[in-house]
């Protein structure tokens, strides 16, 4: 019982992996992806529910997030109509988020990325994407979102003297 938050990103992985071989956008393809955000919701919804959480439970959701949102641009990137400060503001979130992955590393000698308030909305947002129709408004909010929770999460890692996965956002300690 008290891997079964585990558990779930893990199954999150494998389907996450599956979408890879599926058509996207396909009703295949969506009911994976659903399975996908509930079991993203439910894996620390359950640890802390049951009092399980754990460091290797962070890490492993937080990889899940990462290879989710990895495979979905692989997947939709080529077949979804970008304009091309988009593809620039996406490549900039990019590259903040490696630069927090990299100063993490060689800070704390750990992989880690924060589920501050705003990295929550910024998923939440990403996994609303592909079930919308898509607008400029919606993905200017995106790019947006993207943007400074990626800016304060950076500055989080520059300032803080450990690591704190759970950190809320900027303006909170964690607990």
């Amino acid at each position: 019982m008290k891997s079964i938050a585990n558990y779930i990103s893990l199954v999150r992985i494998f389907l996450v992996l599956t979408l890879i071989f599926i058509r996207p956008l396909s009703i295949e393809f969506y009911v994976i992806y659903l399975l996908c955000g509930i079991s993203d919701m439910l894996d620390g919804y359950i640890a802390r529910k049951l009092g399980i959480e754990s460091k290797f439970g962070e890490k492993l959701d937080s990889i899940a997030d990462l290879i989710m949102v990895v495979v979905l641009v692989i997947i939709l990137y080529p077949i979804i109509d970008i304009h091309i400060l988009v593809s620039y503001c996406t490549l900039g979130i990019a590259m903040i988020r490696i630069s927090s992955m990299i100063i993490v590393f060689i800070k704390y000698k750990t992989f880690g990325i924060l589920h501050t308030i705003g990295n929550k909305i910024t998923g939440f947002m990403l996994f609303l994407f592909p079930l919308l129709p898509q607008s400029e408004v919606l993905i200017f909010l995106l790019c947006m979102a993207g943007s400074i929770s990626a800016i304060e999460e950076l500055i989080i890692h520059i300032s803080s003297k450990e690591f704190d996965g759970n950190r809320k956002s900027i303006f909170h300690r964690g607990f």
